[in-house]
């Protein structure tokens, strides 16, 4: 069974055009090409054509595997957020207490995350280091780096 992934409406409506997308235009791709590659003559030495049939089977997966994801997606109504403590799809402000940077992070699902965006994901170990702390909380995470030490300033969603 798949695990359940949280989303924002943005987020959840992303997921919905791709998929619909690599169902449309997608497949329309792919029929296209092994058509091209059936034209061109004998199946059997036609590298071209397998190299379009395995596309086809990966496109596929594909297709499966972000329907299975859309199945197990909830959406989460951000304006009932508790916004006491870290929990998913909060916006958490927290300082590197060793060099005093602020950083701000969105908290999303693996799926939205975008670091660009200043969104990371839930399973991160720096997400999984802030769930259910509150403003003015200290806290140690180990990340590949090594262990760094935060302070959260603000909570917000």
């Amino acid at each position: 069974m798949a695990e359940v992934a949280y989303y924002t409406k943005e987020g959840l409506e992303n997921l919905k055009q791709e998929l619909h997308q690599l169902k449309t235009t997608g497949r329309s791709n792919i029929s296209k090409a092994i058509a091209e590659a059936r034209d061109k003559g004998d199946l059997s030495e036609n590298a071209e054509y397998d190299a379009a049939k395995e596309a086809q089977g990966l496109h596929e997966a594909k297709i499966a595997k972000m329907g299975e994801m859309l199945a197990n997606a909830r959406l989460l109504d951000e304006s009932k957020l508790d916004v006491s403590k870290v929990l998913a799809l909060s916006i958490v402000k927290i300082k590197n207490i060793k060099n005093g940077a602020v950083m701000s992070y969105q908290l999303v699902s693996e799926n939205e995350a975008d670091l660009k965006q200043g969104k990371i994901s839930v399973s991160s170990p720096i997400a999984k280091g802030l769930f259910g702390k509150k403003v003015g909380e200290k806290t140690e995470i180990t990340v590949p780096a090594g262990k760094m030490e935060f302070e959260i300033l603000e909570i917000s969603r």
